[in-house]
């Protein structure tokens, strides 16, 4: 069966996927650095104001999750990102256009609103094109465009600022997901039976791959019924969590390493990039091996436990010693990253496909008020008490309380779960 899943998924879907969720994370997380090098000062914008921009985001981000796989899973998931593509491209450029804070504000949440839908809708486009053992890996791939993307956009907007401003910054980084629009439409489709570069019986194959899949998963009729099980219920605490990690590291790591002596625009972006290396092997390493023995938590939490005691450890070393702390950054920047691909493959393998989708979008929803809550106060404990010990502190916490809840909420390795347990388990 295996000869008939066609290789070509591969390399036409995972780098369209990944380049579109790259453009996505661009024009989401430069705010940072339009944050630490001057839009402040031109916008009469306080340390509190800029807190609330930070996380605003992702407030509109929380409300639209679930209307939008909806729409994904019933209609198209592909027309719907063509569109987001074009309207956060125009919202991020016109970032660089406004000139007072009010707009900033309108123009944040609306870009949380419109990007709401890509993360669910793009796991349930490749939900549809991957089996379970190839699953984790392919999320990995799609959401390598995270670090990857921060990687290189630190660098080049510490340049972009330092050569021709924050405002040109946004604008030049807000065009590419207009133009990859027509690009995306060109080469996707949303189902392999509608693929023409597909042959028969390459599509037969992949079908009959994916319905024996789902013939070991007890049917649930609806959204509401999906949404009280337990584990979706657990998943959405634990990804909320994990969040307040991940973007009060992503939101304030530019401002925190920019605060150190000696330091400028250039230097802090080539030292933002760093922990992104990391993250992107540690992605790669996890998701190869969750695939291989198809135990997913035992891929989840350790990371987030090493994330957890990296951020205190640079909490006990303190700001007099710069380079230990930031080593200890890197490592819960990394460790936090590595998990993704095995966690978002956990909800498709325990549930039915009709409400699949959604529950995804509901966690991930979560994990939106997470990042609202890790951007928001990180931002505000730093500015506060003019320090970052009590960020750390506060973000150790958290993804040691999210490892916690991973090994309560994933009982058993997939590989060893039976039809008959997996019903126990939703119940």
């Amino acid at each position: 069966m295996d000869k008939l899943l066609a290789q070509s998924r591969w390399y036409r879907l995972l780098p369209v996927a990944f380049i579109t969720y790259s453009l996505a994370y661009l024009d989401r997380a430069n705010f940072g650095f339009g944050a630490a090098s001057g839009m402040a000062e031109d916008l009469h914008i306080t340390p509190a104001m800029s807190s609330l921009l930070g996380s605003l985001f992702f407030l509109g981000y929380f409300f639209f999750q679930v209307p939008g796989a909806v729409y994904a899973e019933n209609r198209s998931a592909k027309k719907l990102i063509f569109w987001s593509l074009i309207l956060w491209g125009g919202l991020a450029m016109a970032t660089g256009i406004i000139s007072n804070v009010n707009a900033l504000i309108g123009i944040r949440f609306m870009l949380g609103v419109v990007e709401s839908a890509v993360m669910p809708a793009m796991l349930l486009f490749l939900s549809r094109w991957f089996t379970k053992k190839e699953r984790s890996q392919a999320n990995t791939f799609l959401i390598l465009g995270n670090p990857v993307t921060i990687l290189w956009m630190s660098v080049l907007s510490g340049y972009l600022i330092q050569a021709v401003g924050w405002r040109w910054m946004f604008i030049l980084e807000g065009l590419p997901a207009i133009i990859w629009a027509f690009f995306w439409w060109r080469l996707v489709d949303d189902k392999p039976e509608d693929a023409s570069w597909l042959t028969r019986p390459e599509k037969q194959g992949l079908a009959v791959q994916l319905e024996k899949e789902q013939q070991g998963i007890k049917p649930v009729k609806n959204y509401a019924e999906a949404f009280k099980s337990r584990v979706v219920i657990l998943l959405s605490f634990q990804y909320a969590l994990w969040s307040i990690g991940v973007y009060g590291f992503v939101m304030w790591l530019p401002s925190i390493l920019n605060a150190a002596p000696d330091m400028n625009i250039v230097k802090t972006g080539w030292l933002s990039a760093v922990p992104y290396v990391l993250a992107i092997i540690g992605m790669l390493g996890a998701s190869y091996f969750s695939d291989k023995t198809l135990n997913r938590k035992a891929f989840v939490w350790p990371f987030l436990l090493v994330g957890a005691v990296a951020f205190y450890g640079s909490y006990l070393v303190g700001p007099d010693n710069f380079w230990l702390s930031f080593v200890l950054l890197i490592l819960a920047g990394g460790a936090m990253y590595a998990p993704y691909g095995p966690f978002f493959a956990i909800i498709p393998e325990i549930l039915p496909r009709n409400v699949a989708g959604g529950a995804m979008a509901l966690i991930n929803s979560f994990g939106a008020l997470g990042s609202f809550i890790g951007a928001y106060i990180v931002g505000y404990l730093n500015g506060t008490t003019g320090g970052f010990g009590a960020s750390y502190l506060f973000m150790a916490g958290s993804l040691f309380l999210a490892a916690i809840i991973t090994l309560i909420a994933v009982k058993k390795p997939a590989s060893l779960e039976t039809p008959e347990s997996a019903s126990v388990r939703l119940a």
